[in-house]
């Protein structure tokens, strides 16, 4: 169990830190169960990619969950290990009982909440943040105190349920956009409101429900928040939560901060993820999707073959991906021009045209792309004078 102060050293490392939540959020998503094995490969895969801080689960549920999040936490990995509380005396001490050295004391900020879910008063939630965040910080643990509903919370009452928190002891805030409403403008706002106003690291724990997830995560950042909570994949409760591979390339790229994380890790960590939670990866997908760097398009593919900058946003080979040229309905002439002087064969204009239109003609018969062999095999089926697609 690292020390409150070890775990300060290991999320001060870098510009912007990850705290993922695949064990708790992630699997939460309907129809996801992790077995105990899976959570231990898991955790130790989000370890070697440089994850800070895990959330391992919710020890309160007690049983296999507990008994996992105490192995996690005895695992000896270079990353935090953070169990996840309500603003509960009770939950805080089974999360101690399984030798984490940080929680998550999670309580709801919104009146929506508070009246419909809690049926309680503003002063009470107050009441129960300082006591239980005094609690945990008693035992010597790095406390993320989490705002839930934050997004739907009226500004001032977040302001002071994050004063409180931090009086009491917490480290951070962690800025919940629980039902997926927030928009990046708004969100950038109210982040930059609270770090300025209460002088607290902010972390950003957004959900997908209107597309926004990754986007609402990001403008945290730029607005100052330091912290980043995610999934593999962006798995989690109804539409998901802010992808891992998504968060950490975005501040990397778009902002030029260091988040620790290896993007050569995040493609065998998110194909794990998935065969465990019987979630397809789509081709389509940033970062680890096999699209991502699939060119059919004559513009585009004329483009990469003179120079990928101009049509590739950042090196296949960072993320363990390849480019890939596709010959189809789509393609240009350069396309098949290029691919068959792989083979020390030299297109005439002429011939690039007339073998264009037999590829296209196939491709649309087909429905698929042509493979460079099937292309070979076209070509010489020209030169002969025959065309096997032809009504």
């Amino acid at each position: 169990m690292k020390t409150a102060k070890e775990v300060h050293e290991i999320l001060e490392k870098y510009d912007v830190c990850v705290c993922d939540t695949t064990l708790r959020d992630g699997e939460q998503a309907a129809e996801i169960v992790f077995s105990n094995v899976e959570k231990y490969r898991i955790a130790q895969l989000l370890d070697e990619a440089g994850v800070q801080q895990i959330e391992a689960g919710i020890p309160a549920m007690g049983a296999d969950e507990k008994r996992a999040v105490k192995h996690i936490a005895h695992m000896k990995l270079n990353a935090s290990i953070l169990g996840w509380n309500r603003a509960n005396i009770d939950d805080i001490n089974t999360s101690i009982d399984c030798d984490v050295d940080s929680v998550a004391i999670s309580m709801s900020s919104s009146d929506i909440h508070i009246e419909h879910k809690l049926k309680k008063s503003r002063e009470w939630v107050i009441e129960q943040i300082d006591q239980c965040v005094s609690h945990a910080k008693s035992h010597g643990l790095y406390i993320s105190c989490n705002a839930e509903d934050a997004s739907r919370a009226d500004m001032d009452f977040l302001l002071r349920f994050a004063r409180t928190a931090k009086e009491a002891g917490a480290d951070r805030l962690r800025y919940c956009d629980t039902i997926g409403r927030e928009d990046p403008f708004t969100c950038a706002e109210r982040v930059e409101r609270i770090i300025r106003e209460v002088g607290i690291e902010v972390e950003m724990h957004t959900h997908n429900d209107f597309g926004m997830a990754t986007a609402n995560c990001i403008a945290g950042v730029k607005a100052g928040a330091r912290f980043l909570s995610t999934t593999v994949l962006g798995i989690g409760e109804r539409a998901g939560n802010t992808p891992l591979e998504e968060a950490v390339m975005a501040c990397k790229h778009l902002f030029g901060k260091n988040t620790g994380i290896d993007p050569l890790k995040l493609k065998p960590l998110a194909e794990f993820v998935s065969m465990a939670s019987r979630r397809d990866i789509s081709v389509s997908k940033p970062f680890i999707g096999a699209n991502c760097f699939a060119h059919e398009a004559g513009i585009h593919a004329d483009g990469i073959i003179k120079d990928a900058k101009n049509y590739e946003p950042y090196d296949p080979h960072e993320v363990g991906l390849e480019r890939r040229i596709v010959i189809g309905k789509h393609s240009g002439r350069n396309t098949i021009i290029t691919d068959l002087s792989h083979r020390g064969i030299k297109l005439s204009d002429q011939e690039a045209i007339d073998l264009l239109e037999r590829v296209r003609m196939a491709a649309v018969k087909l429905h698929r792309c042509i493979s460079s062999d099937e292309l070979y095999s076209m070509y010489k089926d020209m030169l002969a004078g025959e065309n096997p697609f032809d009504d």
